[in-house]
């Protein structure tokens, strides 16, 4: 079940509901009654990004019409996909990309306006020389309901990581699988979202070790106000001879009002011996004391505020590696907790 195959097909009964676990969460069936009708093609230059000046490569999907890929050798590119969605329609792609060696850079920018459909499948393989870090930034319409999912493979001996930063959607969901061939290979999946109003975002992975020898990472981080509604699912699962793993997640988020909700699920599903894993998980308030300290400094409350959720989520954009998509990011987590003061 997947909306893509729900707006192949026009049947309702293919979008994920509450009933599937991993969806329970963030249920599409129960939210949409009708399938809207194929998102219309539209034309015309795109407006600046945060990331204009960045990319060797602009690749531009339009209401799930892909103008151009490129297929990435062994040396250093910056690809930008911008991802765009207008209208109230319904539509879907399949991108597919594949790093043989060298260091590739996929920044996808999620833009657009109105009440749209959308499911965004990616394919990413990473080869044994190869290097991909993928950064994503969601900043899509209130009204939006969106899908974007990333099946990745990481051979032996490769580098993967990733960033998604998100300020939600009417109902939004980033979902990025991993089957983590080992081998030396390392990957490492981060997450920011920052919700306000009604919005609602679901980042999930599911990390697969499939073999000796391999190294992952995680930390998620979220503020969410308002009535919005954060959810986190990590899962890590660590096959049977996949010996000497290693494998850490962690997830934190910061409740600003008595409406908002967290739900988070983190999992560690292990068949194999001599590892180290493990995986912590924290929702709360800000920090009274820190908060006393700087007012104590002549710190206004809302300054204090804003200063602290920054500091809190700035922990994961510093991770990013590409320094231009690190300080775009930056400057663009800063204005969202700005707006949420």
């Amino acid at each position: 079940m997947s909306v893509a195959r729900a707006i192949e097909t026009g049947d309702l009964a293919e979008l994920p509901s509450r009933r599937q676990e991993d969806w329970r969460w963030t249920d599409l069936r129960g939210l949409i009654r009708a399938l809207p009708a194929p998102s219309a093609e539209f034309e015309g230059a795109l407006g600046p990004s945060p990331f204009d000046g960045l990319a060797d490569l602009t690749v531009e999907i339009r209401n799930g019409r892909i103008n151009s890929l490129a297929s990435f050798g062994a040396h250093d590119q910056v690809l930008l996909a911008r991802i765009v969605g207008r209208g109230e329609g319904a539509h879907a792609a399949s991108p597919q990309i594949n790093v043989e060696g060298g260091r590739t850079v996929l920044i996808e920018l999620y833009e657009g306006d109105g009440g749209y459909l959308s499911e965004i499948d990616w394919s990413l393989r990473v080869g044994k020389t190869g290097r991909l870090e993928r950064i994503v930034l969601c900043d899509e319409p209130e009204g939006a309901v969106t899908v974007s999912r990333a099946d990745v493979t990481l051979e032996p001996g490769g580098r993967f990581a990733q960033t998604v930063i998100t300020s939600g959607a009417r109902r939004q969901r980033i979902e990025t699988r991993l089957a983590q061939g080992g081998g030396g290979a390392t990957a490492r999946l981060d997450g920011v979202y920052v919700l306000g109003g009604q919005r609602h975002a679901d980042i999930t992975t599911v990390v697969t070790h499939e073999a000796v020898g391999g190294a992952t990472e995680q930390l998620t981080k979220g503020v969410v106000t308002g009535q919005a509604r954060g959810v986190f699912q990590g899962r890590i699962t660590v096959a049977p001879g996949a010996d000497k793993t290693d494998a850490r997640m962690g997830h934190h988020a910061l409740i600003l009002s008595e409406r908002a909700e967290v739900d988070a699920k983190p999992e560690l599903e292990i068949f194999a011996d001599d590892v180290a894993c493990a995986h912590g998980n924290t929702v709360g308030a800000l920090d009274e004391d820190a908060l006393f300290y700087a007012e104590q400094r002549g710190v206004p409350e809302p300054e204090a505020k804003a200063m602290l959720t920054e500091a809190f989520v700035g922990e994961v954009v510093d991770r990013i590696g590409h320094d231009g998509a690190r300080e775009a990011v930056r400057a663009w987590v800063a204005e969202r907790l700005g707006a949420l003061a």
